[in-house]
């Protein structure tokens, strides 16, 4: 599980680098599918006592054209 704190964080070292600031955001699914992120949203839990008051909710779609594959990673 992530928290908003360490999402901020690994966002912040990535939007250093200006090519990572116009890159494509894709979340891999676990069937191994690669989805375009649309949306995220701060939602707000119903659930009392809990320590989990607010979520943090990505919503993606399939990608309107497939990627070229893979070559490494940075």
């Amino acid at each position: 599980m992530v928290s908003g704190k360490q999402l901020k964080k690994a966002i912040d070292k990535f939007m250093q680098s200006p090519v990572c600031q116009e890159a494509r955001v894709q979340i891999e699914l676990p069937n191994g599918e690669y989805w375009d992120l649309t949306t995220m949203q701060l939602l707000e839990n119903m659930v009392l006592g809990s320590n989990e008051t607010h979520r943090i909710l990505l919503k993606c779609q399939r990608p309107a054209y497939k990627m070229g594959k893979i070559i490494g990673k940075l």
